[in-house]
């Protein structure tokens, strides 16, 4: 099994005729993931690879059964190609757009505070179910089907790090999602982990964050009190200096808050494996792992 995507998960491409999107739209599809249709305002009737293009997401929904948007609609834009996604219905919305103001994104949080869709992202590299469906940028070749391994990151350079060193020691993955790195975000850490708790093909979670923010924090609390599964954490940002943003818009230290020594320290006082040498952080995760991958 996995989380939030599948082999059945039907893709529509917000900005599919766009550079980034026609790009990585022809990746998803040589992947295998089914992208059934494509939307770009005023190129409706159009076709890309004979992925039929629509000029509203609705109209694009309503004529092949999308279930879920994978957006590269440029960020003065990308807001609105959000909101148009949950409008039409779509449970799972994957933003990969860098840039997206944060007002911005205070309206999106808003909007979709009382409606079923799930957003992923933005400034996200999206997410894999291993030979079953890649809706994002990641490079599919590294990863290994069949799980047991769950893989959650704030960052996308490090999710294919972890990933790569996953399928070296020859530990598949069940699902590998990329939350973003933004301040306002859609789906958190704590979101994942509860949705790779309850997958039963998922025997243990890698969870990789950086400094900045409390996220990390709060989801230690959350995997004390209510996960039965291991988890293998990396913090990213060790030797960032307070003040500076390193990165991401959400990789800030202020004073002793958000450092990593705070947040390692914090996960470990919750029973978390931390590595600290991402160089070994497969080998690590194979000693951490080691009893659930046998089982």
């Amino acid at each position: 099994m996995s989380i939030f995507v599948n082999a059945e998960t039907r893709v529509l491409v917000q900005g599919i005729t766009g550079r980034e999107g026609q790009f990585h739209a022809r990746q998803c599809l040589a992947y295998g993931t089914k992208v059934v249709a494509g939307v770009t305002p005023g190129k409706g009737g159009q076709e890309m690879d004979g992925v039929p293009v629509f000029n509203t997401v609705r109209a694009a929904v309503q004529a092949t059964g999308a279930n879920c948007s994978l957006i590269f609609v440029p960020p003065p834009f990308a807001a609105d190609a959000i909101m148009e996604a949950a409008a039409a219905g779509l449970p799972l919305i994957i933003a990969i757009t860098e840039g997206i103001p944060i007002h911005d994104m205070l309206r999106v949080k808003a909007y979709l505070a009382h409606r079923p869709s799930r957003l992923i992202g933005p400034n996200c590299p999206g997410i894999i179910t291993p030979g079953e469906c890649k809706a994002g940028i990641m490079p599919g070749s590294i990863h290994l089907p069949g799980g047991p391994i769950g893989v959650i990151s704030r960052s996308g350079t490090l999710t294919y790090e972890v990933v790569h060193q996953l399928t070296q020691q020859d530990i598949g993955q069940t699902t590998c999602l990329g939350i973003g790195g933004d301040p306002v975000n859609g789906t958190s850490f704590i979101d994942c982990l509860g949705a790779f708790e309850a997958d039963p093909a998922t025997k243990g979670v890698v969870m990789v964050g950086e400094i900045g923010g409390s996220a990390e924090e709060e989801a230690a609390l959350f995997i004390q009190q209510q996960m039965t599964k291991p988890v293998v954490a990396f913090i990213a940002g060790r030797t960032a200096p307070p003040g500076r943003r390193m990165g991401h818009a959400g990789a800030i230290v202020s004073g002793n808050s958000g450092s990593a020594l705070v947040k390692i320290n914090t996960l470990r006082s919750h029973g978390i494996h931390v590595a600290e040498d991402l160089t070994r952080f497969g080998l690590f995760c194979a000693a951490a792992f080691a009893e659930c991958l046998s089982g």
